[in-house]
């Protein structure tokens, strides 16, 4: 599928590459059957050989694109599941973020729609903006139902992902460093996230004590900013490339009197984004490089944790497990068997979830701008995942955990916390009627020793 850009688009190698992406697409079609919407939908514009064509019109004709258009593509998940069906290795991750630029800079979107966007762009990323507006929610939860009839059924979505429990503090805050409990192996940096942090800082807690059991000594630094894929995502490329300057000169601070082995994630979205600095920053003269030192860094913390041998477990469980992959690592970041191996070395039964490569629906801010396809995926996955009839969900993305503990009575987990809980740590928060089915490996020893 060739396409030549207009000549005011030509020049940047920004530009040529979406030449060369299109140009990679032979429109076999594989991608259908692997893409959530089209699967929902049935629509040969939702799916993304569909999207590429329009893609490429849109693009080639260098104008303001027609509502159908932005329809179509904005119910694109951009969670990349075509990526790993597709044979001809098309780039549709970076094509669709072009898409998403140029309909942000070339038309303009209504009153409504620039409302839920600029909400979500100027509180998500702040934590403490978040955790206000949190507050906020508790007493506008009890009248969701009301925004659904006033057609705002954006901010519905919002009040039912709020948690209706009172948020707990992190045991470990940003600002110092965590020291390890033995000789230091390695010196990292671990990154927050934006929502997590709130949301369930427990999960920072876990990693903390994992790393600490390696010899890691963990620097979380208080100046860093959100990593930019929010708004990259909304199509707000400005904001998103001063998040990741920002965040390039706090880590390469970092970097001036000791080197740093790795740059930590337990959010699969927040780790695919800053890999990505690389390509979001290559046309400047200023960050290029240090760039892509920082990309070369980012590692999920399952992918870090695969090179170490782990311990082993303290407690034994007949605990099953429905391991959720998020998109972002299983398409993205290309990332598979390492939490499947660290669950299974912990001692946990891993369960596979049927479809387990379609979305579940949550896909950033997604489960709140296009909520009924959503919570069409929503369903979808649960139903799979209780046909496999797990005791715990795990996963390595709190946008998942936070969209999926909606709907279901499964308690669900990051990954982190499980690992953490097998090898001495406390019981994550929601499991503690699972507590039954674990048994210390000391006591184990000490009843044989008694008898």
């Amino acid at each position: 599928m060739q396409m030549h850009l207009k000549t005011q688009r030509r020049g940047s190698s920004q530009n040529n590459k979406i030449n060369t992406i299109i140009d990679s697409c032979v429109q076999c079609g594989l991608c259908t059957a692997s893409c959530p919407t089209y699967l929902l939908l049935q629509d040969e514009r939702d799916g993304p050989r569909g999207r590429i064509s329009m893609i490429k019109d849109m693009l080639a004709q260098d104008q303001a694109p027609s509502q159908h258009i932005k329809t179509h593509i904005d119910r694109c998940l951009s969670c990349h599941s075509c990526m790993s069906s597709c044979p001809s290795q098309v780039d549709y991750m970076h094509l669709i973020d072009a898409a998403r630029l140029h309909i942000e800079t070339k038309s303009s979107r209504s009153l409504k729609d620039r409302f839920i966007r600029l909400i979500l762009s100027k509180i998500l990323p702040h934590p403490g903006r978040f955790r206000f507006a949190l507050l906020l929610a508790v007493f506008l939860r009890p009248f969701r139902n009301l925004f659904k009839y006033l057609g705002l059924k954006e901010v519905r979505a919002m009040l039912e992902l709020a948690p209706s429990t009172p948020l707990v503090s992190a045991q470990f805050s940003s600002g110092g460093i965590a020291k390890p409990n033995k000789s230091r192996t390695k010196r990292v940096v671990l990154v927050s996230g934006c929502v997590q942090q709130i949301l369930r800082p427990q999960i920072n807690d876990a990693t903390l004590r994992l790393l600490a059991r390696q010899g890691v000594e963990v620097i979380l630094p208080p100046l860093e900013k959100c990593c930019g894929g929010l708004a990259h995502n909304l199509g707000h490329r400005r904001d998103a490339i001063k998040s990741a300057q920002n965040n390039i000169d706090v880590w390469y601070d970092l970097m001036q009197y000791e080197s740093l082995d790795a740059i930590i994630f337990h959010t699969a979205g927040c780790g695919a984004m800053v890999k990505d600095y690389s390509t979001l920053l290559q046309d400047d003269p200023a960050y290029a490089r240090r760039a892509n030192d920082i990309s070369a860094l980012a590692q999920d913390i399952t992918e870090f944790l695969a090179n170490y041998d782990q311990d082993a477990p303290h407690r034994w469980s007949s605990i099953k497990v429905a391991y959720l992959g998020a998109c972002a690592l299983e398409h993205t970041q290309r990332i598979h068997e390492q939490p499947r191996a660290l669950l299974q070395h912990a001692g946990y039964t891993v369960l596979e979830i049927p479809e387990s490569h379609i979305c579940c629906g949550s896909a950033g801010t997604y489960n709140i701008l296009q909520p009924d396809l959503s919570q069409d995926l929503q369903q979808r996955k649960i139903k799979n995942i209780e046909s496999v009839k797990p005791d715990i969900i795990a996963a390595g993305n709190i946008g998942c955990i936070s969209h999926l503990k909606q709907k279901t009575e499964i308690p669900i987990v990051h990954t982190v916390e499980l690992i953490d809980w097998a090898l001495g740590g406390p019981c994550p928060e929601g499991l503690e009627s699972l507590r039954e089915k674990v048994t210390d490996v000391e006591s184990l020893y000490q009843k044989k020793s008694d008898s």
